[in-house]
């Protein structure tokens, strides 16, 4: 399916920072829950990721990262999360995180 460009407009992608990491032990499959700082605007919001194959917690402290901020909030377990942290799939299922390469201001939009 082919995306036009007022559809990819909708989709609002901004640049957070990871404050906050934790062992999401409920979760089906091995995940973190994440509160990610997007700025003023935004705010914080939380979110889960089964990034644990190539993450380690103290790793992902402070690192800018990008999600969606605009789905509506998935119920996952007993965890409300509330964006969706953005990655690249390989082909055993390890996630590489969508990250900067230099620091930004957070909430920063990407298009």
């Amino acid at each position: 399916m082919e995306l036009n460009w007022e559809t990819f407009e909708k989709v609002k992608m901004c640049v957070g920072t990871i404050i906050e990491v934790n062992d999401f032990l409920k979760a089906r499959k091995p995940a973190y829950q994440l509160t990610i700082d997007f700025g003023e605007t935004i705010g914080v919001l939380k979110s889960s990721a089964q990034i644990t194959q190539r993450y380690k917690k103290e790793d992902l402290m402070h690192k800018q990262i990008v999600a969606v901020v605009n789905f509506p909030k998935k119920q996952i377990g007993t965890f409300m999360s509330e964006c969706l942290v953005l990655g690249a799939v390989g082909a055993e299922g390890d996630v590489v995180l969508l990250t900067t390469d230099s620091k930004v201001e957070n909430g920063l939009q990407i298009g």
